[in-house]
């Protein structure tokens, strides 16, 4: 069954030891959900290039568990991102097999916005 749950997120990033001979950096991270999706994240980013310039990319494994629509569980978060030339993409998707309790067989992609005063504004669609 498809759905859709929106709502916002808190994160606090934590700086942790280069990795690679400080080719890539480390932040560790914490999330917390609200709205269609109630629960908390915690993770790691990996980063390379220079971000300041506008030119990196980041890779990134978060945790959640917690409560989606009615059910109680957990799963993990893949992400990916690149900025170049004035431009940014952005992968944000459920790890297949990563779904526990009453999460399990999750799939989905999430739509991330932040808005101008830095509100993290989240849309999932997901089938379970």
């Amino acid at each position: 069954m498809s759905s859709t749950a929106v709502g916002t997120f808190e994160i606090s990033m934590t700086p942790g030891a280069d990795e690679l001979s400080g080719a890539v950096g480390r932040f560790d991270f914490t999330k917390n959900w609200r709205g269609g999706l109630e629960g908390s994240g915690s993770g790691v980013l990996l980063s390379c290039g220079d971000p300041r310039g506008g030119e990196a990319g980041y890779v990134a494994i978060e945790t959640i568990d917690g409560r989606l629509g009615d059910r109680e569980g957990g799963f993990i978060f893949q992400q990916s991102g690149l900025m170049h030339a004035g431009s940014q993409s952005l992968r944000y998707e459920i790890a297949p097999g990563s779904g526990r309790g009453a999460l399990e067989g999750i799939t989905g992609s999430l739509h991330l916005t932040i808005e101008s005063d830095g509100t993290h504004r989240y849309e999932l669609s997901y089938d379970l």
